[in-house]
């Protein structure tokens, strides 16, 4: 992470705070209702995240630069060891730790493992019991006992990410945490996601969200070309996936579904971009791209956070 050499002795506080959690337990929700901005995609999948993302708060207290990761589970191909090397390689590189988790009793196998990662680093870890409108209130005190036998928080907050129930006091919990040091970033930085990283991750959205079940994992999104051309942005995006079959489905009867992917996401992107947008998807079948390293270096992944060891 950046160099703290030059921090001030002041009353300001900044600092690095990851995100992680099994797959599908709002991280991604979270961090964008953090920000007040979607930045991270979302959808009813899991493992809908596959980068580290980076986003800022900041506030008159301090500047807080989330970073969100891909949900810890077990891996089944290349991409899959690269999501999990790149949340669990944030562990020692942060100042705080949220681990996020349903409202339940149970801890289950991937919730030990998360435990066990945990253990093997001296960083603040704050529990955060997410999804609490889902539950009744007098249930959550349960749910906090039993992770508190599990491992030694430094806080334990129980929050709704969908309707930000509770988030002013985690962005308090954290602030406790935070060493002393000046601002990161400029006050108005949300992201430092390049722009064409966060299109292909909307356009991938809506195909994941839109495709349900159909093709649940093996799609990527790769923008070609982006240019500004007077009040018009033009888009060229390919779709990636990794059969024929996948490829009829994507396009549709007619090319109905290609058509209705699009349209949703021109309009979020038009929405972020404050302007008219000219978009053109393309599908094209990459075969096990997932298991490939020039193909994952090319959809944005770097192949030397893929271990096989995991």
């Amino acid at each position: 992470m950046e160099n703290r050499d030059n921090r001030e002795n002041s009353s300001y506080k900044s600092g690095f705070v990851t995100l992680i959690g099994r797959p599908n337990v709002g991280k991604s929700t979270l961090m964008n209702h953090l920000i007040g901005q979607k930045i991270a995609i979302t959808s009813s999948k899991p493992q809908t995240t596959r980068n580290r993302i980076r986003t800022v708060l900041t506030t008159d207290e301090g500047q807080i630069v989330f970073v969100d990761t891909p949900g810890i589970h077990k891996a089944k191909n290349k991409l899959g060891n690269y999501m999990v090397n790149a949340a669990e390689n944030t562990l020692d590189e942060v100042d705080v730790i949220l681990w996020l988790v349903e409202p339940s009793t149970f801890i289950g196998a991937g919730e030990r493992h998360i435990i066990e990662e945990l253990k093997k680093v001296r960083t603040p870890v704050i529990l955060v019991i997410n999804k609490t409108d889902t539950v009744k209130k007098d249930e959550i005190l349960v749910f906090i006992d039993a992770y508190r036998k599990a491992f030694d928080f430094m806080e334990i907050v129980p929050v709704s990410a969908l309707k930000g129930d509770n988030t002013d006091e985690l962005i308090k919990c954290i602030f406790k945490y935070l060493p002393y040091g000046p601002a990161f970033f400029d006050e108005d930085t949300i992201t430092d996601q390049p722009m064409r990283q966060i299109v292909s991750e909307l356009i991938r959205e809506k195909a994941l969200r839109l495709l349900e079940e159909e093709v649940p994992h093996g799609i990527a999104v790769n923008v070609e070309s982006m240019k500004e051309e007077g009040k018009v942005c033009h888009i060229e995006a390919n779709i990636i996936c990794e059969k024929d079959s996948h490829k009829g489905i994507i396009i549709g009867k007619g090319g109905q579904m290609l058509k209705k992917i699009g349209t949703a996401a021109r309009q979020e992107i038009e929405q972020m971009l404050e302007m008219k947008v000219n978009l053109s998807l393309f599908v094209k079948v990459r075969k096990d791209w997932r298991d490939s390293d020039n193909l994952l270096r090319n959809f944005g992944y770097n192949p030397r956070d893929i271990s096989n060891d995991v």
